[in-house]
């Protein structure tokens, strides 16, 4: 794909402006995948399934074709839009970054959402006895013998939990993180009415957050003599959770994109 295809796909109407930049990346489960234009670059660029392997060689020399556009693409609108490009001091930029960034590990949101990605590993590694193999599916004899429930939509139900609980784990760190750096550098700017990227990233961290939790409570009706220590996990997601609504009181208000509709009464 040179600069021209990539101007083409922009250009057309179906995909729905920046929709990628407020998702959680799940492609697979997302219903606006013929809207967005992430998507379509990834088709048509890695159409079959070897080339999707992160360490492939297409992968990595995609990266750097891509990285290259974007340059192109930043320098003619930065010439359209008066910019000099050469003025950005980049020492002060740098430091301000880095300031910026420990700040963003160091908030209390941040240092959760790492804990709770950890404790995903803890009970993972402490509850072997409820797997019958070394990923995350449940050994269908032991779940067979709770109760009267179907052991295969049983097992079923617990996969997808599983899967969204997995899918979320780190992915809440990473928009926690992205919505405190980007609050820290939005305060140095002037952005009138507009909505705030922040609150649209910390959006997505509250989402997963939810998602999480609801996917927790799944695990914890199947394997009830686990409720303890999955009980202390939903705590400090529900924590967390009300920590973050706190930090970013408009996040829930934000309109992401294809995602959000928006209410013409409010």
């Amino acid at each position: 794909m040179d600069k021209e295809d990539l101007k083409r796909l922009a250009e057309n109407p179906e995909f729905i402006q920046s929709i990628y930049n407020y998702c959680d990346r799940w492609c697979e489960r997302c219903p606006f995948t013929s809207h967005c234009l992430n998507f379509a670059m990834d088709s048509e660029e890695l159409g079959d399934q070897e080339t999707h392997d992160i360490n492939n060689e297409a992968f990595w020399q995609r990266l750097t074709e891509t990285f290259q556009m974007t340059l192109e693409l930043l320098h003619e609108a930065a010439e359209e839009e008066g910019i000099d490009l050469e003025s950005i001091d980049a020492k002060e930029f740098e430091e301000q970054d880095r300031l910026n960034k420990e700040l963003a590990k160091n908030h209390q949101c941040s240092r959760a959402a790492k804990l709770y990605s950890e404790m995903v590993d803890d009970w993972f590694d402490s509850a072997k006895d409820i797997f019958g193999h070394e990923d995350d599916e449940p050994d269908l004899e032991m779940s067979a013998d709770m109760g009267d429930i179907d052991p295969a939509e049983e097992i079923s139900d617990f996969g997808e939990a599983v899967e969204v609980v997995r899918w979320y784990q780190h992915l809440i760190y990473v928009k926690l993180m992205r919505a405190i750096r980007g609050e820290l550098d939005e305060r140095l700017e002037i952005l009138d009415e507009f909505p705030k990227d922040s609150d649209g990233s910390a959006k997505v961290a509250l989402i997963a957050l939810d998602r999480s939790i609801a996917a927790w409570g799944e695990i914890r009706n199947l394997f009830p003599h686990r409720d303890n220590d999955i009980l202390d996990i939903l705590v400090h997601l529900e924590q967390l959770r009300r920590n973050a609504e706190k930090a970013f009181p408009e996040a829930r208000a934000f309109i992401r994109p294809g995602f959000d509709k928006i209410d013409l009464n409010s």
